[in-house]
């Protein structure tokens, strides 16, 4: 006969069941629920420590511009109506080509009278200088028949004073040549001031000025346009202000960069030619010296403008090759942020060495191949973090 106790055993093995299904399920939950809440590493843009070529630098405090080496702004040192217009803006000239001429009919006119005026001198020295050489000749023969005692003493004084006033008259006429002459020159000096001629190879810039049209001089101290603003493109340089506390680094011969807002993608080699021996004080705060770069290859300037806004770096130091950083990821006090392999950032300082805009040496703190942080403006960026990188620059 069957004991009475041992019947409540299933409701009991049914409700332990039940019991390890609802912890199952609420580890479950929590589980889901913590990788569903748990914060996720944070995206960063990461580069590695690798050697490379760091420069220090010296750049221009404000925007230089492309200049010419020669540029004339031209005008006739006469006033007058403009006659003949021989350019037009764009040309390209040669050393001596004219480039406009002044109504001078006038002057012309008394150059010609002058010149007619040298041929009539010089005809006349002919006709002097004649009729003296002849009375010199009569005198040197009456001096014979004096010798000879067929001439009075009244007649050879009558000879001798006939040959000496033809030869000052032979003397005169000479003297009107040179006269004539001077007249010519002084025309020739009035017409000049008319015309006015490229002094360089070049390209015209700008007109001021048609035909018909009078131009006027610059009074003293009041500055005018000019009539031919003449440019020589053929040599380019960038004047550009350097502050005077980096100016005393600069030595002529440094190596520079050039960098045009026109051509953003490229930078063009240029040298130092010049360093301006004072400082300019345009603003009580901002004290420069000008600093002359040229292009070191002259076919960079072919597709350049004149005035064309500039940068200069000029390159006073480099070392090469060095590790590096950027400086874009550089903290105040020489700290950066290290990606580790166990995906946590962490806060590292280092010992720099040169440095500019672009990167920074590493002297010691840093190995190769460490992961520095550049996107510090992103949220949640800081030391302890957890992060992943999601572009790894070289």
């Amino acid at each position: 006969m069957d004991s009475p106790q041992t019947a409540p055993s299933k409701p009991r093995s049914k409700l332990t069941r039940r019991l390890i299904v609802v912890a199952v399920l609420a580890v479950a939950v929590a589980a889901l629920a913590y990788t569903l809440t748990r914060p996720k590493p944070i995206a960063v843009t990461v580069t590695e420590v690798q050697p490379g070529r760091v420069e220090a630098t010296v750049s221009n405090t404000r925007a230089g511009s492309v200049t010419a080496c020669r540029r004339a702004k031209l005008a006739p040192p006469a006033g007058g109506r403009i006659g003949t217009l021989a350019v037009k803006k764009g040309q390209r000239v040669k050393a001596g080509d004219l480039l406009l001429e002044l109504w001078n009919d006038d002057v012309t006119a008394r150059e010609r009278i002058a010149r007619e005026q040298l041929l009539s001198a010089r005809a006349r020295v002919n006709e002097a200088c004649t009729v003296a050489d002849t009375a010199a000749a009569n005198a040197r023969r009456a001096q014979q028949l004096r010798d000879q005692g067929f001439l009075s003493p009244e007649g050879i004084e009558q000879t001798l004073s006939e040959a000496k006033s033809r030869a000052a008259a032979c003397s005169a006429a000479k003297a009107q040549v040179g006269e004539a002459q001077a007249r010519i020159g002084a025309s020739q000096a009035d017409t000049a001031r008319t015309v006015l001629r490229a002094p360089f190879d070049g390209i015209v810039a700008e007109l001021n000025g048609e035909v018909g049209e009078y131009l006027t001089p610059s009074p003293p101290g009041i500055q005018t346009l000019p009539a031919v603003d003449l440019i020589d493109d053929s040599c380019l340089y960038v004047s550009a202000p350097i502050d005077e506390v980096d100016a005393a680094r600069l030595k002529l011969g440094m190596s520079a960069r050039i960098t045009l807002d026109a051509f953003r993608d490229r930078h063009f080699k240029g040298t130092v030619k010049r360093i301006a021996p004072y400082v300019l004080a345009l603003e009580k705060q901002a004290r420069t010296a000008e600093v002359e770069v040229h292009f070191t290859d002259t076919a960079d300037t072919q597709a350049l403008l004149i005035g064309y806004s500039a940068d200069v770096d000029i390159i006073v130091t480099t070392h090469d090759p060095v590790l590096r950083v950027p400086t874009a990821a550089v903290m105040p006090g020489n700290r950066v942020l290290v990606l580790g392999s166990d995906g946590v950032l962490k806060e590292v300082t280092f010992s720099p060495g040169l440095s500019n805009w672009e990167f920074t040496e590493v002297a010691s703190g840093l190995a190769k191949g460490d992961r520095i942080v550049t996107s510090l403006d992103r949220a949640g960026v800081k030391a302890g973090a957890k992060a992943e990188a999601d572009l790894v620059r070289k």
